[in-house]
């Protein structure tokens, strides 16, 4: 197990935080309110520690867990404190009314991230598939990620699979986009009767 830094103080760094730290992993949180990021790591337990924001992570795996309109202004204002980490994007670009996405193809998050981060970071497309409450469950899951960098994603997917989820290459960082609207498909079945306990899912038949 190792040390997994996280950008970010809301629902899906807590969702994601407690789980790995459940798992074993070491957690650093990294935000704006250092007061919030403190109550978390309070919460959080198991050895979760509260890293400045801006400094360079304790991680090798950081997750920029802020709303997709920040996140590449946080990997901006990381700058070279990045280089060399395997960056995690949890981000949904929904519109104002989640009828459709503020992205385009070519365009997600994902890609501006990685054109924002330094040399030598690698961006990994992960965990937008997942709604927080279903994370923090801690059952198997089935998760979905993408990315270009070979090391990144075999990284990225030990630590899913040390979460006890299943993890599934979705392909390179094109795909990130697909991602984006398999996040906004699985809002859609939960507002319209599947519920927000609902887990998007791959099986062989």
């Amino acid at each position: 197990m190792t040390t997994i830094s996280i950008i970010g103080s809301g629902y899906m760094a807590t969702a994601i935080g407690t789980r790995a730290a459940k798992h074993g992993h070491t957690v650093e949180l990294m935000s704006r309110n250092t007061a919030k990021t403190q109550a978390l790591a309070g919460q959080i337990g198991n050895g979760a520690t509260v890293g400045t924001f801006g400094a360079r992570p304790a991680g090798d795996i950081v997750i920029v867990a802020v709303l997709y309109a920040g996140a590449v202004d946080a990997v901006t204002h990381y700058g070279d404190a990045l280089a060399g980490k395997t960056l995690v994007d949890i981000t949904n670009p929904f519109n104002a009314d989640a009828s459709g996405l503020a992205t385009t193809a070519g365009n997600s998050v994902s890609q501006q991230i990685a054109a924002a981060a330094p040399e030598g970071a690698h961006v990994v497309k992960a965990f937008n598939t997942i709604f927080g409450g279903v994370l923090a469950g801690d059952k198997p899951l089935d998760a979905f990620f993408a990315g270009d960098n070979a090391e990144a994603k075999a990284r990225v997917a030990a630590f899913l699979e040390s979460l006890g989820m299943r993890a599934l290459d979705a392909g390179g960082l094109e795909m990130a986009h697909a991602l984006e609207w398999a996040g906004l498909l699985l809002v859609g079945l939960a507002r319209n009767g599947a519920g927000f306990d609902v887990a998007l899912g791959a099986e062989a038949r």
